[in-house]
């Protein structure tokens, strides 16, 4: 069974920095765009970020541009998400996904074998 698991959230300070970690079996890994999605209480679920399979292209929601940045390592299944910068509207919680139809990169429901998700909390 394809899984994904989220890891690296926590309470930060505002101005802070966290990398959150994504490690997926390798039959979700291989040849796909990678997503992070964050979800606030009350709120739909939101596009981040995602990076292509080879890592070239990254597409970023404009909140978050020049503050994070997504990376991944193929060698260990792994995607992050660095984040700097942090303002308390960026708590929710984080989750990553596979996007297996190549495109429409910042609907969720392009989106499939989501993670349990990683808390983060950020304090001004």
């Amino acid at each position: 069974q394809v899984m994904l698991v989220e890891s690296g959230g926590g309470l930060v300070q505002a101005g802070g920095s966290l990398r959150l970690s994504c490690a997926a079996s390798a039959g979700a890994f291989n040849g796909h765009i990678m997503g992070w999605f964050r979800q606030a209480p009350g709120k739909e679920r939101e596009f981040v970020a995602a990076i292509s399979w080879t890592g070239y292209n990254t597409y970023y929601t404009d909140t978050v541009k020049g503050r994070f940045t997504i990376s991944r390592d193929n060698t260990k299944n792994t995607v992050y998400l660095q984040m700097n910068s942090l303002k308390p509207e960026d708590t929710a919680d984080y989750y990553c996904a596979v996007n297996l139809i190549g495109r429409d990169v910042g609907d969720p429901l392009a989106y499939t074998n989501w993670g349990q998700g990683t808390q983060v909390t950020v304090s001004s």
